[in-house]
């Protein structure tokens, strides 16, 4: 049985100690075409002098890490932040999968004044000059919050810093410190790294300043690592990544920043060997135009997506078919105004094929506002064109603000009213169902009034069924035709999209044998 994995943040550490780095200068930075870094050969086996080593290690290991790491460290910065939390003194963290997550040792400072309300929590993360002139790429999530930032360079200086700008869907951020020549490193455009390849990472793991570890590059494109994050697919790293490793640089072997650690996977918070960063080809076009003082603006559909390979056979589609499912539609947004509907598969936008949602998220994310978006869909089991106007992609603190949370009343359930469905009691939605259960305006389909025997799928009483294969339900015979469809072809599940008040919610229902 496979172990669970949990999804932490590789953030914020709340020890307040450093250890200082080598000094500062000049760096001068090698290429992979330019000539090796002093003192390190560049073809991975023991260099002239060496004859005193126990063993020489095999083709394709560096005989030592600690030349890169005396050229690139000087760049490597830790940061600290206060940031104010309200009602409590101790900070938390919101982990996907964890809910609210302590930061351990960030001890919160009572606040001071009337107007101060609430505790001043600490904590700390990495960074690393991007320029010469005091510009400093870390994670949004390091910054997003702060009322002071602090930054203390491997020298053992320590410089206020402001807050250039931030980008939360890639969860970057550029800061400033004042002055000019501090030693900076490159970020890596052109030469992609590949699974095997060695990578360090530097940076300030529980506030431990100056610490390095190293390993490979053990996967590529993840991209969905973390829904907040939509637009970055992750280089997975076996390099320990830990609490207070935001936001510091992962390093080729030519001491290039191939990306920005941001999380890692841990059943503890501590490093198991799965770390995530932000490659370059996400991080530098978005550091260049953060550094320009540009505000990140992504084109937006205004839908809930996911995958359709889960429910592609449940939905009765031909084997093949690929694309992006539309779980809900916002209520006002462009794709309404446009005409998508729940339900829809979307198949390619713009005359190019759509496979995954991610796929289609980046790429109406590279939309302007005000550019058409021509999607083909899938709909009723028919092909046909839906032309949507983009908009622009709220905040993340908008969008979670439009979703629902609640779970209905608590009020005890009347008696079941309806006919029994494949194991499930619906009835057609009336005005007195609609109020009991609260459902919106808009929301159209049959209402559970009662789960099956066992509900192992999680129906409760005020779920609205919407759709079923690929069809709206607009009736009880609507859902008993897409039944029998279903079981007629010798399927054991069927398509459903279920409205609940936390969302819409896709599943492939496991039918019941019949009575």
């Amino acid at each position: 049985m496979m172990k669970r994995k949990e999804f932490m943040l590789g953030a914020i550490a709340g020890l307040t100690f450093a250890a200082a780095a080598t000094a500062g200068g000049v760096i001068d930075w090698p290429s992979a075409n330019a000539g090796p870094v002093a003192g390190f050969t560049g073809r991975l086996a023991p260099t002239a002098g060496a004859s005193g080593l126990a063993f020489a290690p095999p083709q394709g290991a560096p005989l030592s890490f600690a030349d890169i790491f005396a050229q690139v460290a000087p760049a490597v910065v830790q940061i600290d932040v206060k940031t104010r939390v309200a009602g409590g003194s101790q900070r938390f963290i919101q982990i996907p999968g964890l809910g609210a997550v302590p930061v351990p040792g960030a001890e919160g400072e009572p606040g001071e004044g009337a107007e101060d309300e609430g505790t001043t929590a600490l904590g700390a993360g990495s960074g690393f000059f991007i320029a010469a002139n005091g510009y400093i790429v870390t994670n949004n999530h390091v910054v997003a919050d702060a009322t002071e930032i602090t930054v203390k360079l491997a020298d053992g200086r320590e410089m206020e810093a402001r807050l250039v700008g931030r980008d939360e869907d890639t969860d970057l951020a550029v800061i400033k410190v004042d002055g000019t020549d501090f030693p900076f490193v490159s970020f890596e455009e052109t030469a992609q790294p590949r699974v095997g390849d060695w990578v360090i990472a530097v940076g300030n793991p529980f506030g431990l300043g100056g610490t390095a570890t190293a390993g490979i590059v053990s996967a590529q494109g993840r991209g969905e690592v973390d829904n907040n994050t939509p637009y970055t697919d992750y280089l997975q790293i076996d390099a320990a990544i830990n609490r207070g490793n935001s936001g510091g640089p992962t390093f080729d072997i030519y001491g290039r920043v191939i990306g920005v650690n941001s999380a890692i996977y841990s059943p503890t918070g501590g490093s198991v060997g799965i770390g995530f960063a932000i490659p370059a080809s996400v991080a530098k076009p978005i550091t260049d135009r953060l550094m320009r003082g540009e505000t990140i603006e992504r084109g937006y559909l205004g839908v809930e997506i996911g995958n359709l390979d889960p429910f592609r056979e449940a939905m009765g589609l031909p084997p093949g078919t690929r694309g992006a499912l539309i779980n809900s539609v916002t209520p006002g947004g462009p794709a309404e105004r446009g005409g998508l509907r729940y339900g829809d598969v979307v198949v390619a936008l713009n005359g190019q094929p759509v496979t995954t949602s991610s796929e289609l998220t980046r790429r109406v994310g590279q939309a302007r506002a005000g550019d058409t978006l021509r999607l083909e869909i899938l709909r009723d089991g028919r092909r046909q064109t839906v032309n949507v106007r983009s908009g622009t992609r709220p905040s993340q603190a908008e969008l979670q603000a439009g979703r629902g949370t609640g779970d209905g009343p608590d009020a005890p359930a009347p008696a079941p009213v309806g006919k029994v469905v494949a194991g499930l009691t619906v009835a057609p939605i009336t005005p007195a169902l609609r109020q009991r259960y609260e459902i919106p305006a808009g929301v159209e389909g049959v209402v559970v009034t009662q789960a099956g025997r066992g509900n192992a799928q999680g129906f409760q009483p005020g779920y609205v069924i919407m759709q079923a294969r690929t069809r709206s339900i607009t009736s009880i015979a609507d859902l008993e035709a897409a039944v029998q469809a279903a079981r007629s072809g010798g399927g054991d599940s069927l398509f459903l999209l279920v409205w609940t008040p936390r969302g819409n919610v896709p599943l492939a229902y496991e039918l019941p044998d019949p009575e």
